[in-house]
């Protein structure tokens, strides 16, 4: 009997449904090419079915979702949804529940993407974030008071437990001793000043780093780090940080790679349902017009692969991602590629 993943998978809004369509392509490709199958089941979750009854994430989903392999998502993110609602609603609560408490963020120069950082290419710019995804500021701890007078207090609790530090820091040192790159691992806090949480972060660094004496390593303010991912991002291997950081600074390596249409991140539990995603969002402004770039999404189909360990297939996406690049797109912006999305996922089952 064959290798077979279920996958569940989340089109989501705005455009999220075109990329998933290209990702699904590629994925379909690869897996006949490599010898295994896949077992799609899609899942109606986003800004439509809110609107229409009011929910985001049903329980009994939540049950269907434990059950899958692997989870791929589109984008979440309505323009008549109040902010905050569907991100809470769906994606913070797959976060929790599943115990994604891994966000995984590449961030690798591809050959013909252009960056803005001067004089920098693909030997430059290729490192990880390992970012903590399941508390910090984003567990939602807190509170107001007099709320909407001059005396209001808001309150939000950065919550940070050992057992979610530790398991991270573990995860983020494995990581980079199982990379083919630099054996660094740079811990991203702020000790100086958040002197209780990121003590924590720092004790637990060295802690576990004496189990990995092959890895060097390394430390930086946040403040300090995004200068030098800016100035000089060949110095970064794998970085591990806390839930805002982390945040933060994938989204400027994002763009220091070439912009939103080429980032791909996973949500992982290492044992459990993970998902996988492209970093831009759901750009309504595109949706329906077949111009959005679909690479992020391709690209998310290879992390999945490489997580659910089939890493011969996960390679042959990447492959195919960088040949587009390098010899086909004119950009990578939305309508400037030179052709259309669905142009573009052609393109790389072409090249596979």
């Amino acid at each position: 009997m064959g290798r077979t993943y279920k996958i569940g998978v989340i089109g989501g809004d705005g455009t999220g449904p075109e990329v998933v369509k290209e990702g699904l392509k590629v994925l379909s490709a690869v897996s006949e090419k490599t010898g295994f199958d896949v077992d799609l089941t899609p899942f109606d979750l986003g800004g439509e079915r809110y609107l229409r009854t009011g929910e985001t994430v049903p329980d009994s989903v939540i049950d269907e979702l434990k059950g899958m392999s692997a989870i791929y998502l589109g984008a979440i993110g309505h323009p008549e949804v109040k902010p905050g609602i569907l991100e809470k609603g769906i994606l913070l609560r797959l976060r929790f529940e599943l115990d994604q408490y891994i966000n995984l963020r590449p961030v690798k120069l591809l050959p013909g993407v252009w960056t803005p950082l001067k004089d920098k290419g693909p030997e430059h710019i290729d490192f990880v974030v390992v970012r903590e995804n399941t508390e910090g500021l984003y567990a939602g701890i807190g509170g107001a008071f007099k709320k909407g007078t001059p005396d209001e207090v808001a309150l939000q609790v950065d919550l940070n437990t050992r057992k979610g530090v530790e398991r991270c820091i573990r995860y983020a040192y494995e990581f980079t001793r199982a990379r083919d790159a630099k054996k660094k691992l740079t811990l991203c806090a702020k000790t100086n000043v958040l002197t209780y949480a990121h003590d924590l972060w720092a004790r637990v660094f060295a802690e576990v780093g004496k189990e990995y004496p092959e890895i060097t390593q390394d430390y930086s303010h946040v403040d300090a780090l995004v200068m030098w991912m800016v100035k000089s991002p060949e110095v970064f291997d794998v970085i591990v940080t806390n839930n805002l950081f982390g945040d933060i600074i994938s989204d400027l390596g994002a763009m220091i790679q070439g912009g939103l249409g080429i980032a791909a991140g996973g949500n992982l539990n290492p044992k459990g349902v993970s998902m996988f995603e492209p970093i831009g969002g759901s750009a309504p402004k595109y949706a329906g017009k077949n111009v959005i770039n679909p690479l992020a999404a391709i690209a998310a189909v290879g992390m999945m692969l490489d997580h659910l360990g089939e890493r011969g297939a996960a390679g042959q996406v990447e492959q195919a991602v960088q040949s587009v690049t390098a010899t086909k797109l004119k950009s990578l912006a939305a309508g400037k590629m030179g052709y259309s999305t669905t142009e573009v996922g052609d393109l790389v089952v072409a090249a596979l």
